[in-house]
């Protein structure tokens, strides 16, 4: 099933088959996906390819400066002939939620997603409403340095599992492919032509696999336990990684080694995800950030110096 997702991905978005393995693997850990970098670059027709390739309710919401938390959450209205409020439900009540350019709205806006993303659920007027299962936030957000933008609160930062650039095209046939592409669609967005390739109940059965089926020996553990460490400790940082990003690794580790056809994980599934899952929960100390110290680059010398370990048991 998850090669059936994969290709299909594939058959609309140009790039890395790495990358799509990578957003589907936070989907099956039922995380959250932050994708940054710059505009143009197919951010957001990769979040609806997957959206729809999955099969699930979905919605998008354009952030914008004037967007308030309401416009995502809903709010009560009262209704003539039957006096009394009912609440009109927001976009948030779905299973995937494409926000995209998320950091162009202010905090306030921002965090309405907070509670939401955490806990599943959202709280209007008082009254608490459970999410569908499962919720699963994909936002796009262009580099902070751009006019007009926002940057994220640290809080809601670090609730998404990963985040990840989609970066450009790295040969001129794939730049060629994009274009040849866009002929044959004659349409800029031919997402909402996907099929879906698994049913809803179908994706839910693979994230439990994850959960109940996906082994991880304690010597993989320990491995994961001193990444996290070694970033609180390197002297750049100001401020490491919180137990979260170890969860994180865990979890996409779990989840990218059932996308490859295996029940137990090995040291190169944590690798995988070590710099999208640990550098945006990293706060450099503020003379390395005035030297633009690259987060990821810290999380690549943590990599290298934590030794792999050896032995593992498959189970």
């Amino acid at each position: 099933m998850c090669k059936r997702i994969i290709e299909n991905c594939l058959s609309i978005y140009v790039g890395d088959e790495v990358l799509i393995q990578k957003i589907l693997a936070a989907c099956l850990a039922n995380g959250h996906v932050l994708f940054e970098d710059n505009p143009g670059l197919g951010k957001t027709l990769l979040a609806k390819t997957l959206a729809f390739s999955i099969g699930h309710k979905f919605s998008r919401v354009q952030f914008t400066p004037d967007l308030l938390p309401a416009d995502i959450l809903g709010t009560n209205v009262w209704k003539h002939g039957k006096e009394r409020f009912e609440l009109m439900k927001g976009p948030i009540f779905t299973n995937i939620l494409l926000a995209d350019e998320i950091n162009r709205s202010p905090p306030k806006t921002q965090s309405a997603l907070l509670e939401a993303m955490e806990e599943r659920q959202a709280t209007i007027e008082g009254e608490t409403y459970r999410l569908s299962e499962p919720f699963l936030v994909m936002a796009t957000q262009n580099p902070i340095e751009f006019e007009g933008t926002f940057p994220l609160p640290e809080a809601q930062v670090d609730r998404f599992l990963l985040k990840i650039s989609t970066g450009y095209p790295k040969t001129v046939e794939e730049e060629e492919l994009i274009l040849r592409r866009r002929i044959d669609w004659r349409k800029d967005d031919p997402t909402r032509d996907i099929k879906p390739v698994v049913s809803q109940e179908e994706f839910l059965t693979l994230q439990k696999k994850v959960e109940t089926s996906v082994y991880a020996d304690g010597t993989i553990l320990n491995y994961i336990a001193q990444i996290v460490r070694e970033t609180r400790i390197h002297p750049k940082v100001e401020v490491g990684s919180s137990p979260r990003g170890g969860l994180a690794l865990l979890k996409t580790a779990r989840a990218i080694a059932l996308i490859n056809g295996r029940d137990y994980v090995i040291p190169d599934d944590v690798k995988t995800f070590s710099v999208e899952a640990l550098a945006h929960r990293l706060i450099l100390k503020p003379e390395h950030i005035l030297e633009r110290t690259d987060e990821k680059e810290v999380v690549k010398e943590v990599i290298s110096k934590v030794l792999v370990p050896k032995e593992y048991r498959p189970r």
